[in-house]
């Protein structure tokens, strides 16, 4: 979701390339139904997406890692440190309303649809900020 959300996000800007991994994710799984009923509502459909696991040449090849939990920052943090520079939380600019500074998004499986929108709720207010922080910090290709 946050994938397809992000891609919408800086749809048409070129010096924007957008993918996602899981730290646990089953390689070649498919978005779960919920995840696609809620991308598609909000016009970003998850077209033929394949989870992917998290590797060392995805990471090298990175500009900014996003982490949806705090958990997930800890691992990359204990299985790649030597990218620790480009870590962050999703939430981590955003002042996610009930939730404050650098919350997790919530994990909404097997949560029912009001989790979904809720993350997606989440993600919303947070991709702005992330963009706003990658558009101040990173210099602009000729």
């Amino acid at each position: 979701m946050a994938e397809a959300l992000f891609r919408k996000a800086v749809a048409g800007r070129k010096e924007y390339s957008v993918g996602s991994a899981g730290v646990a994710a089953a390689r070649g799984s498919s978005a779960s139904r919920e995840t696609a009923e809620i991308c598609d509502l909000s016009g970003a459909p998850l077209e033929n997406f394949k989870s992917s696991a998290v590797t060392e040449k995805l990471l090298s090849e990175a500009t900014h890692v996003f982490t949806m939990t705090s958990g997930h920052l800890r691992l990359l943090e204990e299985h790649f440190p030597e990218f620790s520079d480009k870590y962050y939380l999703v939430c981590e600019f955003a002042n996610i309303d009930g939730r404050g500074l650098s919350a997790d998004v919530p994990d909404p499986i097997g949560m029912g649809k009001k989790a979904y929108e809720d993350v997606a709720r989440v993600l919303g207010e947070a991709i702005p900020t992330i963009i706003s922080y990658i558009d101040q910090t990173t210099p602009r290709q000729a």
